[in-house]
């Protein structure tokens, strides 16, 4: 149907896509360098995203890279009091410094490198393992909208924003409220624009990386898809080599 959402929808996705390789080419670039450097020195290469795709999307994938990590962390504290105001307590309740302790009990280690992706860039866990891995030595790539997160304050003690923060910073083009398309019957945009401008800008990161590792005289692992039984063998091997050579 002529001018119907999905119409407007599919307009604003082409354009999304248009935007990110008109401005973001020498970031993707920067960036798969980055991770090429990382894993030709022995290095490895985490991910950790506040939820909008990536986090998922370039893990474990037909056709993708077997050396992308998760990073992730959190507290589990079980105490069953009343809830209570903390702020009247005095009692700070944002956890900043948490990072230092994820990153210390983690494999990472100084001179890997961390693809950290938040739409907004403000938040305190995001800036904080933001913060702390840059004390601990790791390179970081940041995947953010610059529009968005530029307009708000951060939530950290640092007052930095994620795209203050990164060796390559990559915007994702998303609009200020993420949203991207009008309807008449909200007052509000609609349809997202940052999962699916991550998951574009970062394959082709992968992309380039690829080339550029293989430059460097090694040959990264690709998964194949476990869809058809012999590539279970083969993945298997890939992960094998994975925890022996890091690719």
């Amino acid at each position: 149907m002529e001018n119907s959402t999905k119409q407007r929808y599919f307009e604003a996705v082409d354009a999304l896509y248009a935007k990110i390789r008109d401005t973001q080419m020498e970031n993707i670039e920067a960036a798969a360098h980055l991770i090429a450097d990382t894993i030709a020195a022995g290095g490895c290469v985490s991910i950790f995203d506040t939820g909008h795709l990536i986090n998922s999307e370039l893990l474990n994938r037909a056709g993708g890279p077997v050396y992308i990590r998760r990073f992730g962390y959190g507290i589990s504290v079980d105490n069953h009091t009343r809830r209570r105001d903390k702020a009247a307590a005095g009692v700070d309740p944002s956890m900043e410094g948490l990072a230092n302790f994820a990153l210390r009990a983690s494999g990472t280690l100084p001179g890997d490198t961390l693809i950290l992706g938040s739409v907004s860039g403000k938040t305190t866990n995001v800036i904080d393992l933001a913060v702390e891995a840059k004390k601990f030595g790791v390179k970081l790539i940041t995947l953010s909208s610059h529009e968005y997160s530029s307009q708000l304050e951060s939530q950290h003690t640092c007052g930095k924003r994620l795209f203050e923060l990164g060796d390559v910073n990559i915007d994702n083009c998303s609009p200020f409220g993420d949203a991207m398309v009008d309807h008449e019957s909200y007052d509000h945009k609609i349809m997202p624009a940052s999962g699916i401008a991550a998951a574009y800008i970062m394959w082709a990161v992968i992309a380039d990386a690829t080339d550029f590792i293989i430059e460097k005289g090694v040959t990264p692992g690709m998964l194949c898809s476990v869809n058809f039984p012999p590539n279970v063998e083969y993945n298997n091997g890939l992960y094998r080599q994975y925890e022996e050579k890091g690719f």
